[in-house]
């Protein structure tokens, strides 16, 4: 059969806006605590300014070239923006009526308020116009325009005032011919939500400033102040001839950056058609990328305002403390992974043992090297301490660390500057791919001889993330796979090219092999009349070619089950197709962020968890890794967690074969919020002495009438 029709797939970029409604969902969502709701909403601003800053604004550089290859749906660039500005303009009218209709009703209700100008009290004015004279004054830069003054740069992300001002003295008739231009920049180094005298009473910066402004144009009225915000190409490709010059080349990029074009221009929806004209002249933009916002512009601002909220617990997530099993809680690390392989489910166990094990082989007297790959770090990461302390120390310490890591790379260039300062050997990778594996490596001399330790994972060394992303690690001893981890170094600082792993895998050299091997092993079982299921998780779903082979192993009768969080390209209920595949999506409290690959396999059942999700740049662009899971008692822990998440019938989502999504229809079953499930569990475990293992149910495929989605 023919798996490559156009019909077939859903675009990319369109199937990313259904994830971040998804998102939008939650923030309207009356079951989640209120101030959850509101960061949720602004979570969705954040995606969708990453979005144009990334995906628009690559499609924009392939329009400008020409280019019109349509994409696996048959969709052109020229297709795809106009697509996609229509599906996003209707985005962006449901986040500002959650935002007008739902939310900020119920933070009244509460007493907690946004307010403007004609609501403050005396106590209130007085305190904004102190706050405007003595504290923002002297910052503020009046920019006029006019023949001798061009129109000003407006970075990326800036919030600003667009005005219309008028000689004072000058009569009505004058005035049409006085008419002049200015900006104010609303100054990023104070905090965009004020906190006003009062409990809980606040006032965005640009609404404080805005009665006080014509102070800034002596002689001058002031016809009309509006806000607007720029969102810029923030996406960079860097040549890479030679690692060398990777550093200079990222710093260079860094500088740039800010002067890219614009992908999209947000004004207040109440701005004049004379100055809508002259900021969409002025910053070049087509009628398209406007987005006359009813509301506050970048709802960003809502994170700060949950965060100032005081004495409001009662409308947050309850707080809970992460799990740390009983043969971790050790000084000896090393001693509690030769017993045995341990698993890690993040947030829900902690992250301290990770951490842990490179702090201990920092000053360990038997550790003789570390190597580590670092994609996303924290900005206090205690990680680069303890690397550097290892160096220092006299340890070999070798740190792959990623430039490119998107919107990380100030960080990272800051990190490996530092770790070399201290002592460590950094390298950026092989040229032309990104680094995203998660391996750590600890080398010591032992009285049998040289032992290896590992740490592998799905998501990144981040101490911070890790307290809101859902991931998975392995810590082991495991000779094998030690020996692989030793090639991957080789290969990552060397001039090693492994064709071969014993028990790992790594994209872009043996990852997409081996995977379309365990693929047709499922369809040459299912041939045959033998039972075959394939069950995997991940973040996103795009590669034209792995999709392509799902199709073919549906065809052929395997049973494939897929949590796929955000992007999907995939399409469900093609009939003699997609009709054996099922599609869930879980949005809740922590983000999902593991991946899962399964392979029923004959009844040997394989099981791998990876850094890599389906997408071609995973696949053929980056260094991932996919590594296995071997001890049944593991394997047991990891299928009763992912059977846990496909029975989630609160969170998830059900992909139809229309591309909607559908909760799952709850009539007759015991609700289940596999997140809260699982808090609930680590802190019964963390309050719990002696700690009794649950019975673990082998692992029994979801029945068919469990897995079709409704209305709720």
């Amino acid at each position: 059969m023919n798996y490559n029709k156009p019909e077939y797939f859903v675009n990319r970029e369109l199937s990313w806006v259904d994830f971040d409604d998804l998102v939008l969902e939650e923030a309207r969502d009356k079951t989640n605590p209120l101030l959850e709701r509101v960061r949720f909403l602004g979570i969705t601003q954040s995606n969708l300014d990453e979005f144009f800053m990334v995906r628009i604004a690559s499609l924009r550089k392939m329009q400008v070239v020409n280019y019109s290859e349509p994409d696996a749906a048959g969709m052109t660039p020229t297709q795809q923006l106009a697509a996609l500005s229509k599906k996003i303009h209707q985005l962006v009218d449901k986040q500002y009526s959650t935002l007008a209709r739902s939310l900020v009703p119920q933070l009244e209700k509460t007493d907690i308020r946004l307010l403007h100008q004609d609501e403050l009290s005396k106590k209130q004015l007085s305190f904004v116009s102190q706050y405007f004279h003595q504290i923002l004054y002297p910052v503020l830069t009046p920019m006029a325009v006019d023949t001798s003054r061009p129109f000003p740069f407006i970075g990326n992300n800036t919030l600003n005032l667009a005005l219309r001002l008028v000689k004072s003295e000058k009569d009505e008739t004058e005035e049409k011919k006085e008419r002049r231009f200015a900006m104010v920049q609303v100054p990023d180094v104070f905090p965009r939500v004020v906190a006003l005298p009062g409990d809980n009473q606040f006032m965005l910066l640009e609404e404080l400033m805005k009665p006080f402004i014509s102070e800034l144009f002596t002689g001058f009225k002031v016809k009309e102040i509006k806000a607007f915000r720029v969102i810029r190409d923030m996406d960079f490709d860097v040549a890479e001839e030679d690692a060398s010059d990777l550093m200079k080349e990222i710093v260079h990029q860094l500088a740039m950056r800010d002067h890219t074009s614009v992908m999209r221009l947000e004004i207040e929806a109440t701005m004049s058609k004379n100055l809508r004209k002259r900021l969409i002249k002025a910053l070049a933009v087509h009628e398209e990328e406007v987005y006359a916002i009813k509301g506050p512009i970048d709802l960003n601002f809502l994170s700060k305002l949950v965060k100032q909220v005081k004495d409001h617990d009662d409308l947050l997530f309850p707080p809970f403390k992460p799990y740390t099993q009983p043969i971790l809680r050790t000084k000896d690390i090393f001693a509690a992974i030769r017993q045995q392989d341990i698993f890690l489910h993040h947030p829900y166990d902690s992250f301290e043992p990770v951490v842990q094990m490179v702090k201990q082989a920092s000053i360990d007297p038997d550790t003789l090297a570390i190597k580590m790959t670092l994609y996303r770090v924290s900005s206090k990461s205690p990680i680069i301490r303890y690397l550097g302390e290892a160096a220092q120390n006299g340890k070999q310490v070798t740190v792959l660390v990623e430039l490119k890591a998107r919107f990380d790379e100030e960080n990272n260039v800051h990190w490996a500057h530092e770790l070399e300062r201290k002592g460590c050997h950094v390298i950026y990778g092989l040229v032309g791919l990104k680094t995203h594996c998660k391996l750590l490596l600890v080398v010591r001399r032992e009285n049998d001889g040289i032992k290896r330790y590992m740490h592998m994972a799905t998501g990144n060394y981040n101490d911070v993330t890790a307290k809101g992303y859902t991931d998975m690690g392995l810590f082991t001893a495991d000779p094998k796979m030690g020996v692989d981890a030793s090639n991957i170094f080789n290969m990552l600082s060397g001039f090693s090219e492994p064709d071969h792993f014993e028990e790992l895998n790594i994209a872009p050299i043996t990852l997409r092999p081996f995977l379309n091997d365990r693929f047709d092993d499922e369809i040459k079982n299912a041939k045959a009349g033998k039972k075959a299921i394939i069950r995997m998780k991940m973040n996103s779903l795009s590669d034209k070619q792995m999709i392509e082979k799902i199709y073919e192993a549906a065809a052929a009768g395997v049973k494939v089950d897929i949590i796929v969080r955000g992007i999907c390209c995939l399409k469900v209920g093609i009939p003699g197709v997609s009709e054996n595949v099922t599609i869930h999506s879980i949005v809740g409290r922590f983000l999902e962020h593991s991946r899962i690959y399964y392979f029923y396999a004959g009844g040997e059942e394989k099981l791998y968890l990876s850094s890599a999700d389906l997408m071609n740049r995973n696949i053929s662009r980056r260094v991932e890794l996919l590594f296995p899971i071997l001890d049944p008692k593991v394997k047991a822990e990891l299928w009763r967690i992912y059977n846990l998440m496909w029975d989630d019938n609160i969170k998830t989502r059900v992909l139809q074969a229309d591309g909607s999504y559908q909760k799952v229809d709850r009539r007759g079953l015991t609700p289940l919020n596999v997140q809260d499930y699982l808090v609930a569990a680590a802190e019964r475990k963390s309050q719990t002495p002696k700690v009794v293992p649950q019975p673990i149910d082998h692992f029994v495929p979801v029945q068919k009438n469990q897995d079709d989605g409704g209305d709720n």
